[in-house]
């Protein structure tokens, strides 16, 4: 049978243009197999913490809270927004010890269970935009907000992630981040914008106070320029438990409005993902959460998402989210859980500093890699410097615009020779 007339048959021309496997899924494929020959691969590849041993690494009070959960919360359904508990506890997890003080200032939140952060990326596409309105990403992404946005009819504006000329803070293009906000919101209704900060994926960037301030101030102050606009910003926090300020953006946006009007056309929301925080990947946890003044609008929000959840997943597991309710509201629990996570930033951070002293020796231009899971080379042929980094058993992942690598997956005795590898590749490929 001839496949090209069979799809011709069958599917729509929007589902005939998928193509291909997944692209960081493929490189750990290919680094599996390396493995399983016998080859000295190093696994610069996966989105998941791995100990020194390459074993995954799991915080041992979640697996054993979740093993003693009751029949029903193993075996039920959960409430189509979530466990009300947990909804409370996503909003407290997310925001951080600043909730509390931003409801005394009259800011109201609301939440709605997630399979992962990635389905409230996808709530937020749905929800906050119409096909064919444009969606705000930067430069430099986690390559499956593509495949979101396509899903979603949404074409995609980029603003860089670092400034490309002068700029008076290293990490934010203010100029071109406010210049893209004026294009979008003259052109149509709504406007969403989607930062993966702190710990960014692919890079590892954070922005300090200030440049969250910078770019806070830039949509409030679009919302405020165009009044009938919505203006939602979305806080991709998947990584964020392991970067120094984890909570930086509850803390600039408490100090901001704890003076200043927050303009009613103003939305906030943060995607939560316990994939990261509670190393339970597989389970699928995670929530929006919205922040805003109206208690009558978050609490909308949340029906809206709800009903989008049910007719695109049905809802999300309980049994995640029955888990971390027990040990969130267990105070011995809780600091069994932080040591461990504690003990886990600390393994990411030794890498990280291994990593960057010895980039920091060559002439690599490696991208600032603050916090997580990831380091960046950008250049403008990746795959030649995946393929040749391969040759030396390191399993890389080359992105649009350069080499993503998973700190999170190389084991702290490889850090260094990883580093070798890929300046020697580069510096081979620039002969």
């Amino acid at each position: 049978m001839d496949l090209g007339h069979l799809e011709n048959t069958f599917l729509p021309p929007e589902s005939r243009v998928k193509t291909g496997s997944d692209v960081i899924f493929s490189w750990y494929g290919r680094y599996q197999q390396a493995k399983a020959l016998g080859e000295p691969a190093i696994n610069g590849t996966v989105g998941s913490l791995l100990e020194d041993d390459g074993s995954l690494a799991v915080n041992k009070v979640v697996m054993d809270t979740i093993r003693n959960q009751p029949d029903v919360d193993l075996s039920a359904y959960a409430p189509l927004p979530g466990l009300p508990d947990f909804k409370q506890l996503a909003a407290e997890l997310a925001v951080g010890p600043r909730l509390a003080s931003l409801r005394d200032i009259g800011i109201h939140s609301n939440a709605v269970a997630t399979p992962g952060g990635t389905g409230a990326l996808y709530l937020s596409a749905r929800s906050m935009l119409a096909v064919g309105d444009t969606i705000l990403l930067r430069s430099r992404r986690w390559s499956p907000y593509d495949t979101l946005a396509k899903e979603c009819g949404l074409p995609i504006a980029e603003w860089p992630i670092l400034p490309v000329g002068d700029s008076d803070h290293p990490k934010v293009d203010l100029y071109a981040l406010e210049e893209k906000l004026e294009e979008i919101a003259t052109s149509q209704k709504r406007l969403l914008a989607w930062i993966n900060d702190p710990a960014h994926n692919p890079t590892g960037i954070s922005l300090d106070a200030e440049g969250r301030e910078l770019v806070l101030d830039a949509f409030i102050n679009c919302a405020t320029k165009y009044p009938d606009k919505g203006v939602t910003l979305f806080l991709d926090t998947a990584y964020a438990i392991y970067a120094d300020e984890p909570y930086g953006w509850s803390e600039t946006i408490h100090k901001k409005f704890s003076w200043a009007d927050w303009p009613e056309n103003l939305l906030i929301c943060w995607g939560f993902s316990a994939s990261k925080s509670h190393t339970i990947y597989g389970m699928r946890c995670g929530a929006i959460v919205f922040l805003h003044p109206s208690e009558d609008y978050v609490a909308r929000l949340g029906e809206i998402c709800a009903v989008t959840g049910r007719g695109t997943w049905s809802l999300a597991p309980r049994l995640p989210q029955s888990t971390l309710i027990t040990i969130h509201s267990d105070e011995d629990l809780a600091i069994s859980w932080g040591l461990e996570r504690s003990r886990l930033k600390e393994i990411l951070t030794a890498r990280r500093e291994m990593f960057n002293e010895r980039m920091a020796l060559s002439e690599l231009p490696l991208m600032p890699s603050d916090d997580g899971y990831f380091a960046f080379i950008p250049c403008d042929d990746p795959l030649s410097i995946a393929e040749k980094a391969a040759e030396s058993h390191l399993y890389v992942v080359p992105l649009k615009g350069g080499v993503r690598i998973g700190l999170c997956s190389i084991g702290s005795s490889d850090v260094v020779r990883a580093a070798e590898i890929l300046i020697e590749s580069w510096h081979t490929l620039a002969e």
